[in-house]
């Protein structure tokens, strides 16, 4: 179900959650916004290119 780079996108993005938090809970407020904006990048990022892996298969399963 899910690739070695489905799992390598998943791991940095819950690794940039926990730096936000640590940073936020640690008095680092902007440099925790900062990173927590990183999030939703990386999701997008991992979006496009599954996206663009199952284009060049064809859409196959």
């Amino acid at each position: 179900m899910f690739r070695l780079s489905d799992i390598f996108i998943l791991l940095a993005v819950a690794l940039s959650f926990a730096v936000s938090a640590y940073m936020w809970f640690n008095g680092y407020r902007e440099n925790g916004i900062f990173t927590a904006i990183w999030v939703p990048s990386i999701l997008a990022f991992g979006i496009y290119f599954k996206l663009s892996a199952l284009m060049a298969r064809g859409i196959r399963k």
